[in-house]
């Protein structure tokens, strides 16, 4: 059976990955490089794993996680649906059972804000890995006259992550930002769908989402 290793080793996937991060540079996008992948896939495998759902169902978490942006190779726009096209004929050409391939090319054309839905426990996984890796290291650009609303909201996040309580079935979000950078509104203005779709995919899971931001519970 595949695992993240096969597909992090595998030559046409290797070039795709390193291509999404070259193409995004050049667009001064939020990073999406390797450090990303691996950090969603990572996280998407240890979501399931703490809320004890089956190995297999963890191992193609982290695989759909890893994957999980490669449709930028294409366009940054509607990603997540040509990430899904490419991933069936990657995995297919792999021989990964076409029951395992629906389920991860459902997680990675679900992950988006505008087209998402959390059709699955893989699915869900990805979607809360996503959207909860918010922090400056992932900003490019130098200047900040010429950030964005994402990019300021990302640069102002100096710590990030998800907790896990499986005997509370909770998971909660934690952020530290830099108030003089942005304010909790500013986050909210250009995250809230975000935040909507993570509190979807934690009740998916039987779980609570929860929001804490500079120590304060807001969800």
């Amino acid at each position: 059976m595949l695992n993240l290793c096969d597909i992090q080793r595998h030559p046409e996937i290797e070039t795709l990955m390193d291509k999404v991060h070259e193409y995004l540079k050049t667009m001064g996008a939020i990073n999406h490089d390797e450090e990303h992948a691996l950090h969603v896939a990572r996280l998407s495998a240890h979501i399931l794993n703490s809320l004890g759902y089956p190995q297999r169902e963890v191992e193609l978490a982290s695989i759909a996680g890893y994957l999980h942006d490669i449709g930028n190779v294409v366009n940054r726009y509607q990603h997540g649906m040509t990430g899904a096209l490419l991933a069936f004929h990657l995995l297919n050409r792999m021989g990964m059972p076409p029951e395992e391939i629906a389920t991860v090319i459902a997680a990675i054309g679900n992950h988006e804000e505008k087209t998402g839905y959390t059709v699955s426990n893989v699915a869900a996984a990805v979607i809360l890995a996503d959207k909860s890796n918010v922090h400056r290291s992932r900003v490019r650009k130098e200047d900040m006259a010429s950030f964005t609303t994402r990019d300021r909201v990302n640069y102002a996040a100096t710590t990030s992550y998800l907790n896990i309580d499986p005997e509370n079935r909770e998971i909660v979000m934690h952020l530290t930002i830099d108030t003089e950078i942005v304010s909790v509104m500013d986050y909210f203005e250009i995250f809230l769908t975000k935040m909507l779709l993570c509190r979807r995919a934690a009740n998916f899971l039987n779980c609570r989402f929860g929001l804490v931001i500079n120590g304060n519970r807001l969800l």
